[in-house]
């Protein structure tokens, strides 16, 4: 089986068609063309994509966060379900991260469906921790957890992407 040929890179208008049919097939229509680019016109949004050069889904995952600050709020992270369990999304929540450590950011929070354990579990690899909870803050009235993670300009946050680095970087040649 040949290689997925992975790239995780920002976002362009020319990937908003890809970008909306994931958005679809993940959240059921969270985010609207005009959302999207607002987020790709925005200095302080990095809207990141994981590109396959190989497979017949092209775009495989998404993320974006908000500069707030000195805060990364993360606002997307979704793989394809045709891709799940293959640490893509550790790949796009690393690069996420790494993007926060070069704006000089200092923390990271987000909400995740109470409900959504694999995310939960993702989020806690990385060091979140759950700092709270938005009741009835989704359509469907599900709770969300806010969920934080701090010092991101310290050195053993730094020695950590750097950990993941090296696993996310294995795993990624390794997919087929």
């Amino acid at each position: 089986m040949s290689k997925l040929e992975l790239e995780i890179k920002h976002l362009t208008s020319a990937d908003l068609s890809a970008v909306l049919e994931l958005d679809q097939i993940c959240f059921g229509g969270l985010w609207t063309l005009e959302g999207y680019q607002r987020e790709l016109d925005s200095p302080n949004s990095d809207l990141l994509g994981l590109f396959s050069g190989v497979s017949v889904v092209r775009l495989l995952g998404i993320s974006c966060f908000w500069s707030i600050l000195d805060e990364a709020h993360i606002t997307i992270l979704a793989v394809h379900p045709q891709y799940h369990r293959q640490g893509f999304g550790q790949a796009l929540l690393y690069s996420v991260l790494k993007n926060a450590c070069r704006r000089g950011l200092e923390r990271a929070t987000l909400e995740v469906r109470a409900s959504n354990s694999a995310a939960i579990s993702l989020y806690e690899k990385f060091g979140f921790k759950i700092a709270g909870r938005r009741r009835r803050y989704y359509k469907d009235d599900e709770d969300a957890l806010i969920l934080w993670l701090g010092n991101l300009q310290q050195p053993q946050f730094q020695k950590t992407l750097y950990d993941w680095d090296i696993i996310i970087r294995d795993r990624l040649t390794k997919a087929s």
